[in-house]
């Protein structure tokens, strides 16, 4: 595609790794599409317990940054929101396009780096990102962005994986492999995180590296939601046991305000 040459040596490698993951994601979309309430996690947790969202979206201009299949933009459409969404992958947002048509719920799509994009400044009232631009792109690049097209007072609320859990992630691990219960990787100088059976990105930081760089971009922490899933959830981690997730936070949603 026109402009590949240009980007980062990691958004072309996370461009096609997710092109390569369409189809699976896109067999999974319609289930997500259809669901009556946002749900955050592998846990799929009610947003309604969470409480990560604001009380009402209704009328607020929202992005979200690395949206894929958009099913979280479709969510907020239904509760009034004016989303948008921008996703790195042509096939997952031909896949979010397949699903505006059938459900019938339409916002505007972007294809793009959520380092660098498209919108004016102070664009947004709300910027979301459930497992996007939130551990596929470089935290020191998308945070400042994100702090660009977001209004004084607007919000940023972004789910990644839990520290505990990528501490007790083996070096090693592939797609198959159980998070453990023993640290096996450096907590300090937390960054860039590669796997040895595909060839994706993912960026992780710390707890203080996360509260600096927001602080640093113009943002105050108001939140930081670990994630305790239910046990009756209707959906379970091949990576992350219920037991491991019952005890430790696999997941963690950050909450933060532009001052």
């Amino acid at each position: 595609m026109d402009g590949d040459a240009a980007l980062p040596e990691y958004v072309r490698r996370n461009r096609a790794q997710w092109d390569e993951w369409a189809t699976g994601y896109g067999e999974y979309a319609p289930k997500a599409w259809a669901s009556p309430e946002p749900t955050w996690g592998e846990f799929l947790v009610p947003g309604a317990q969470l409480g990560a969202l604001p009380g009402s979206v209704d009328g607020l201009d929202v992005v979200e940054l690395g949206c894929g299949t958009a099913y979280f933009s479709a969510w907020l459409a239904r509760l009034g929101a004016r989303p948008v969404g921008i996703d790195n992958s042509p096939a997952q947002l031909e896949t979010a396009r397949t699903m505006q048509d059938r459900f019938g719920v339409r916002f505007p799509l972007h294809l793009g780096n959520a380092e660098a994009t498209p919108f004016e400044d102070a664009s947004f009232d709300l910027a979301v990102s459930e497992y996007g631009a939130s551990i596929w792109c470089d935290p020191y690049k998308w945070i400042p962005e994100a702090a660009r097209i977001l209004r004084p007072g607007g919000r940023l609320v972004y789910l990644v994986n839990g520290t505990l859990a990528m501490l007790c992630t083996p070096i090693d691990a592939t797609a198959e492999t159980p998070v453990g219960e023993t640290l096996v990787r450096p907590y300090f100088g937390m960054h860039r995180f590669e796997w040895p059976d595909d060839d994706a990105v993912e960026f992780h930081l710390g707890y203080g590296d996360w509260i600096r760089l927001l602080r640093a971009t113009g943002f105050e922490v108001e939140d930081l939601i670990e994630v305790h899933p239910p046990e009756d959830s209707p959906r379970h981690s091949p990576l992350v046991s219920m037991a491991w997730a019952r005890r430790w936070p696999c997941e963690e949603i950050w909450k933060a305000r532009k001052r």
